[in-house]
């Protein structure tokens, strides 16, 4: 599954900070975008794609946090890297118990930066990857009947036909013919695929304690 390009953001009030780092970034084949404070940059339409943001903690208006805090409000996927010239503890271990992928203290070393980059972009990565594999499942799921789909969580349950048959009133033959267009629907061969696919979208297993035989 290809993702769309990655993307890093540079927001921070000192100009001569954000060159330096946008050029630091290009000098890897970032792609990069710069932004001189938060508000400017929730403006932005989010990138569909890995993503981080590099983030001045202290800045006029929305400060780091603030934003770090607004873009978890709105289900953005950006990862987070605060740059900071001065914090406190405590502001640290908040910034990363919120989710932060790192907190630089200024001035940072190039190569520290470029690492909590990388594992931002990995990170992110992972996320949309995650993402995509469920809207998949999802779009799969959509094609499936109210019976299909009842007969979807009896299987991947490890239930038997003749036990599936028994929970939902029906046939065996009734059920092997819903089973199999189940599988054929959701692209699945075992039921161990099946199985996998069900865990991606969140779908949980029928209980099995009122159908043992």
């Amino acid at each position: 599954m290809t993702l769309a390009h990655k993307l890093v953001y540079v927001i921070d009030d000192d100009l001569s900070m954000r060159k330096a780092i946008g050029r630091l970034l290009e000098s890897e084949d970032y792609s990069v975008e710069m932004f001189t404070e938060a508000r400017e940059f929730l403006a932005r339409a989010p990138h569909t794609g890995p993503s981080c943001v590099v983030l001045d903690l202290n800045m006029p208006g929305l400060n780091g946090l603030e934003l770090q805090e607004a873009l978890a409000g709105k289900g953005r996927a950006e990862q987070v890297i605060f740059i900071t010239g001065g914090a406190s503890g405590p502001t640290c271990v908040q910034a990363m118990k919120a989710g932060a992928v790192d907190y630089l203290p200024k001035p940072f070393l190039d190569e520290n930066l470029l690492r909590a980059v990388e594992r931002a972009l990995q990170r992110s990565s992972e996320q949309w990857l995650q993402r995509s594999q469920r809207k998949e499942v999802r779009d799969r799921l959509a094609t499936l009947t109210p019976r299909e789909f009842d007969v979807l969580k009896c299987v991947i349950a490890g239930m038997l036909n003749k036990q599936i048959a028994s929970q939902l009133g029906a046939t065996e033959g009734t059920i092997k013919v819903h089973r199999g267009r189940v599988m054929e629907k959701m692209g699945a061969t075992f039921v161990a695929e099946l199985v996998i696919l069900a865990q991606r979208a969140g779908i949980a297993p029928t209980s099995t304690d009122a159908t043992k035989v």
